[in-house]
């Protein structure tokens, strides 16, 4: 073999190999895994509010010992929404993401009427320990609005991928088993103005 088509061969090889590389293989992958990646910080989230909402808890208890409903509805909503896990295989189906942020939304509800119920004691009000976990909290609550839209936002970027051209070519060819993923929605509570009460 000559030095000549040797050249032609190696020539060859990297032109096939920029095309392969410019043609979007890689595009359908790495946008799954961006989304994914945007799922793993909306649990990480999830987690931290759980890891704080036991301490919360404990503050407000030791001054509201009479308001143990909604202790008893935190814990319960706590629980239910540390016992719903998604992995990132999941997020195809709309079910399961659907219990997932119902779970949420109970917990979200519940922390907002044990929030409530500081405001009838004022003595808890100016507790440090109280100040400083319901600003941990409502720091919590906006990383997790935060970690949402990104996912929403990734997810909308990984399902329009799999639909436009040219990666809809390989789609519907070499990922054809990737299915579109489910992005997060509001639940219907929260599509109405809240009521203020004073």
């Amino acid at each position: 073999m000559s030095f000549l088509s040797r050249l032609r061969s190696l020539a060859a090889l990297a032109l096939i190999a920029v095309s392969v590389s410019a043609c979007g293989y890689n595009v359908i992958p790495t946008k799954q895994e961006a989304a994914n990646a945007a799922w793993a910080e909306v649990q990480n989230q999830y987690q931290r509010r759980s890891d704080l909402v036991p301490n919360l808890v404990a503050t407000v208890q030791g001054y509201a010992k009479q308001e143990k409903d909604v202790f008893v509805q935190v814990t319960e909503a706590r629980a239910k929404a540390t016992s719903i896990h998604l992995d990132a295989n999941d997020l195809t189906d709309p079910e399961k993401v659907k219990q997932l942020q119902d779970a949420q939304n109970a917990l979200s509800g519940a922390l907002g009427r044990l929030l409530a119920v500081s405001e009838n004691y004022p003595d808890l009000k100016s507790n440090q320990n109280f100040l400083a976990l319901q600003s941990q909290l409502e720091g919590t609550e906006n990383r997790i609005a935060v970690a949402r839209r990104d996912y929403i936002a990734a997810v909308q970027d990984f399902n329009t991928t799999l639909r436009t051209f040219p990666s809809v070519i390989w789609a519907q060819t070499v990922f054809r088993s990737i299915k579109p993923l489910v992005p997060f929605t509001a639940d219907s509570e929260a599509q109405a103005a809240p009521k203020v009460k004073f």
